[in-house]
């Protein structure tokens, strides 16, 4: 923990233990009651055999809190606590005069691969790619920002069955059409037109087969057509990303054709150490704890009875080279919560083969499907997926209408409409579905990102008003009225948010902080005027206004959303 709530743990935690005689977590929270709450006597009170209240007491006496805040017994053991005044004007004076807000950087940096986005070659990326896409971009942001190193990972459809009817495909049309389609981002219609032609002409089906067996030989000629489809995708992807405002890059494109010469030597190594048995003609590996309906092992299928290779195959390859060859000793991989089992016995397989050890975590980051306003999968009314930017496309659109009109409407429309669609995406329990709306995510009001946008906003519009660009700096900022502390404790939150995001990989937490950020602000607006206090009260609720802006713009900036200057 760090910050206010840092130091009053550590004080707490130092005074359980001289009662409990053992580490105690003094289970410390915000509170309606006080400033924050420690609930940690009533678990102790039960292993002591002594009355909770007593304990709270006890607890009470020993802490070393004086310097801090008031610490009272309430109810039936808890340790009610308030900050000092002074204590809080100090630390937001110094959270003020640092550039990152008095979040440190990590002391024990990790290597972190994020694993996300994950489109196919030769197809247009759709909804379903959405929230991979911005909630892998959110993390890695605010790993990056908290000093880990980040390796972000774009595991890209790249190889396979479907190569072979998509170069004939490319062969019939011609280059010239072929390149236009794909610059041209129209992958959807390519595939199905090659799709087509290999559900109904024979010739072309024999053909699409004899051209795979050329691909995975390593053909030169069938190579060079493989990269046309390749190149010509990466430029569609490129344009995307650059839509939805997110880092990833060509650099960080991990295709699962890196992978194909290394499958062998995932098959032996996994072989030579027991792991594996043949099923039905297939080799398979069989962790633990995994069992079908029926109660009998389920197998992971690593090389099919065709010698062909599935994707257990890939992502054992995958997990393999980031903790040997990247040395990650964190692996997230942003997917759906469909592939929670398949992913699940991936890492117990990797573990069982001592790759994924103790000194490295692999966690599956799952989140839900996108719904329409009938609560089933989004799809367009021809049944078809919407594309991701169709619908990035309407969000601008639809911002356009409500942005005022200027020089640089269309960037704010852009700023607005996208921050909008993401900002619903990244609020939502990433475990649970949820409903696209494009009013409810466009709202000024509530918990949306047009209203932090604007809520910042509106509080550069103060200083305009004064004709200052910043607060001026303060030894200490005055902490006397019930929203000027409220607001106080949200931001010297900040730095504890983004740890515990960070260890949760729930970026909601995050959003939710921000909402009740710019909420205890617009409290402390209404109630506590600003440009028309005397002095020292003004420059101490200038700089208030001015770390709230600030903590507002990397908040949102860590979410991958813009926050204009002026709306």
């Amino acid at each position: 923990m760090t910050g206010i709530e840092g130091l009053l743990h550590a004080r707490l935690s130092a005074a359980f233990a001289s009662v409990a005689g053992a580490p105690t977590d003094p289970v410390l929270r915000r509170s309606r009651r006080a400033d924050f709450q420690a609930d940690g006597a009533l678990a102790l009170s039960r292993t002591l055999g002594r009355p909770p209240r007593e304990v709270a007491a006890e607890v009470a006496a020993a802490a070393d809190l004086a310097d801090l805040s008031t610490v009272d017994t309430a109810g039936p053991g808890f340790l009610n606590l308030t900050v000092r005044g002074d204590v809080l004007g100090g630390l937001l004076a110094d959270t003020a005069a640092d550039v990152r807000l008095g979040v440190p950087r990590v002391a024990d940096p990790r290597t972190v691969v994020v694993d996300y986005s994950g489109p196919n070659a030769a197809k247009e990326m759709h909804v379903g790619h959405l929230r991979s896409t911005i909630l892998g971009d959110a993390l890695a942001r605010l790993l990056d920002h908290l000093g880990h190193r980040v390796v972000r990972q774009n595991h890209v459809g790249d190889w396979g069955t479907p190569f072979g009817m998509l170069i004939e495909h490319l062969l019939d049309v011609g280059g010239a059409t072929a390149a236009h389609a794909l610059s041209a981002g129209d992958l959807s219609g390519f595939y199905r037109a090659a799709r087509a032609a290999f559900d109904t002409d024979p010739a072309f089906r024999e053909r699409s087969r004899r051209r795979v067996v050329l691909l995975q030989s390593g053909d030169p000629a069938t190579l060079r057509l493989w990269r046309v489809l390749v190149t010509g995708s990466q430029d569609y992807f490129r344009s995307v990303y650059a839509l939805l405002g997110v880092r990833l890059t060509d650099d960080d494109l991990d295709g699962e054709s890196r992978y194909d010469e290394r499958l062998g030597d995932v098959v032996d190594e996994l072989d030579r150490a027991g792991l594996l048995r043949e099923s039905d003609g297939a080799l398979c590996a069989f962790p633990a704890g995994f069992t079908g309906r029926d109660g009998t092992p389920l197998p992971l299928i690593v090389r099919k009875s065709d010698g062909g290779f599935g994707y257990a195959a890939t992502d054992l390859a995958t997990i393999r080279y980031r903790l040997g060859e990247l040395a990650a000793t964190r692996l997230l991989y942003v997917v759906g919560e469909p592939q929670r089992q398949h992913l699940a016995m991936v890492f117990a397989t990797a573990r069982d083969a001592g790759w994924l050890t103790d000194a490295a975590s692999a966690e599956h980051v799952a989140f839900g499907s996108v719904l329409g306003a009938d609560g089933r999968m989004l799809r367009t009314r021809a049944g078809d997926s919407v594309t991701l930017v169709a619908l990035l496309t309407e969000a601008v659109r639809r911002a356009a209408e409500l942005v005022p009109d200027g020089a640089d409407s269309g960037a704010l429309a852009r700023a607005v409409g996208i921050g909008a669609v993401k900002y619903a995406d990244l609020s939502a329990e990433r475990g649970k579905d949820y409903v696209f709306d494009y009013d409810r995510m466009l709202a000024f009001t509530g918990d949306t990102a047009p209203y932090l946008q604007y809520a910042r906003a509106r509080i550069l519009s103060i200083f305009r008003r004064a004709g200052l660009t910043e607060a001026a700096a303060v030894d200490t900022v005055l902490v006397t009225e019930p929203a000027e502390r409220a607001l106080a404790l949200d931001l010297l939150a900040f730095p504890a948010t983004l740890h515990e995001v960070a260890d949760t990989a729930l970026v909601h937490r995050l959003t939710r902080y921000l909402f009740r950020l710019a909420a205890a602000y617009t409290d402390f607006y209404e109630s506590c005027p600003v440009l028309s206090a005397p002095e020292p009260t003004r420059g101490s609720r200038l700089v208030l206004c001015d770390l709230t802006a600030r903590t507002l713009a990397t908040g949102l900036d860590l979410l991958g959303i813009e926050a204009p200057d002026r709306m």
